[in-house]
């Protein structure tokens, strides 16, 4: 199960190196099977030739001879002359003659043969011999670590009367073959380790040619996003197989990017709904007092009321006051809903932070830098809303806590600057914690909870982001990270 972890390209480079040796295990296994069966029917087909030969060369010596041809006299026929050495050496071939009784009667003088003469033959030898069909018999035997065929036949004459029992110890000599063998298997293992190293280098471009159109698709399908704009894949000369995934990739882009269309649409639509809906509550809310103010005004009115001067400026700063909050009102949902202008401003970030810091009046706020010159590219007037926000936010948390304390800091971490905004104030939630970017949430008993999904946003646009930690009733730090 462990190959099954390995990369495409990895099992493709190993099968086909795996296939090469394979193949040349199975030839030179097949390659031994075949010489030592050619090797088998060589010996076989030698020894058929050679008994044949020597029955032939008897057949003469005893049509020719002059004595009578019977059982008692066949030794003398073949000792005669010695005939039976002439022949042994004509043929390269040891020789034995049984009786039909199965006792050595003669033996050609081959001195290597000497000591492996059995002066008997064994019965079963003698039965098999009478029983088989072609009156012939082979025994495979092994003596001092060399391998023999021994066969047995009739000497007959010329009526095919058995006279006595032939034996010819056949010695199966494989030096030669084993030799031709062990050069072919050289030349073998030469030839596959060359095929072996051309199958690596084979292996290796080809399974780099097959992964890396389908590695090209795999990158494009991580990159894909909803959220952006996704390029489609443009590969050539690949099989049909891959022209048919690209393809089929290319069209999920195509449907991808409709989909994204309508579902921004959908959501941008929905939003503005949401936020006309609680603009309009926003309102509305003002408008009461200041409707009912105008009523108790027309309804109370008196030119000759000695105090009608005092009541015209109650009425006149009910109005403005409520005028004030529609105002507010009307700016936050502007200032939310203008994207900020990437201008990308080489600003001195500590300096523009500690100016933003001027507008607060509260002892308590503090501010720090690492380093007097922090620079970075970013808008000037949009980092002063984000620290104004965040410092405005971390000052409501404080509200009512002993010894509050807020503190702002810039550092350096690597290619980006940090901006962190503490404070020791109640903290969020853990139910509000998913929430607290949410445009329309807010925990303040006023205003639109527009604050910090415009700082998210206005981050972001920098290719920034803002997290937070906070604990209950300790405090919480916002920390915005962009680069510089």
């Amino acid at each position: 199960m462990r190959l099954l972890k390995f990369s495409l390209r990895t099992r493709i480079f190993f099968s086909m190196i795996l296939l090469v040796l394979l193949a040349s295990i199975l030839i030179g296994g097949m390659t031994v099977i075949q010489y030592k069966k050619e090797a088998q029917d060589y010996h076989r087909e030698r020894l058929e030739r050679k008994e044949e030969g020597i029955r032939e060369n008897i057949k003469f010596v005893i049509e020719s001879t002059t004595y009578e041809v019977s059982e008692e006299n066949i030794r003398l026929i073949l000792k005669d002359r010695n005939k039976i050495h002439e022949i042994a050496q004509v043929h390269n071939m040891p020789l034995n003659v049984y009786s039909l009784r199965g006792n050595l009667i003669l033996k050609s003088n081959q001195s290597f043969f000497r000591d492996t003469t059995d002066l008997f033959l064994d019965q079963e030898i003698l039965g098999d011999l009478e029983g088989s069909p072609r009156k012939r018999v082979v025994r495979h035997t092994v003596k001092n670590d060399k391998k023999f065929q021994s066969s047995y036949t009739y000497i007959t004459d010329n009526k095919f009367k058995p006279l006595a029992i032939l034996n010819l110890p056949y010695l199966e000599d494989d030096y030669f073959i084993t030799r031709d063998l062990r050069n072919f298997l050289i030349k073998l293992t030469e030839v596959y380790l060359f095929m072996l190293a051309l199958a690596i280098v084979m292996a290796y471009f080809l399974s780099k040619y097959i992964t890396r159109s389908l590695k090209t698709i795999s990158e494009k399908i991580t990159e894909t996003r909803l959220d952006k704009q996704n390029k489609k894949i443009d590969i050539g000369n690949v099989s049909e197989e891959i022209y048919t995934l690209v393809e089929a990739y290319n069209s999920m882009i195509d449907e991808l990017e409709e989909s994204a269309v309508k579902l921004a649409t959908s959501e941008r639509e929905q939003a503005w709904r949401e936020m006309a809906k609680q603009v309009a509550h926003e309102i509305k809310n003002p408008l009461t007092p200041m409707r009912l103010s105008v009523q108790s005004f027309e309804r109370n009115f008196d030119p000759n009321d000695p105090e009608i001067y005092k009541k015209v400026e109650e009425y006149s700063n009910t109005l403005i006051n409520q005028i004030d909050t529609m105002s507010s009102i009307a700016s936050a949902f502007s200032n939310f809903a203008k994207m900020p202008a990437q201008q990308n401003e080489t600003l001195n970030v500590p300096k523009i932070v500690k100016l933003a810091l001027d507008i607060f009046n509260e002892g308590y706020v503090m501010f720090s830098s690492e380093k007097e010159e922090i620079l970075a590219k970013f808008d000037r007037t949009q980092l002063i809303r984000v620290v104004t926000n965040l410092v405005k936010n971390a000052i409501h948390a404080t509200e009512g806590v002993n010894n509050p304390a807020v503190l702002v800091s810039v550092t350096e971490e690597e290619e980006n600057v940090c901006i962190s905004i503490s404070d020791n104030g109640v903290g969020i939630s853990e139910e509000n914690r998913e929430k607290i970017f949410e445009p329309k949430f807010t925990t303040k008993s006023s205003g639109m909870g527009l604050g910090l999904a415009m700082v998210k946003n206005i981050v972001e646009n920098y290719n920034g982001s803002i997290t937070f930690t906070s604990k209950i009733n300790k405090g919480t730090i916002f920390k915005v990270h962009f680069p510089k």
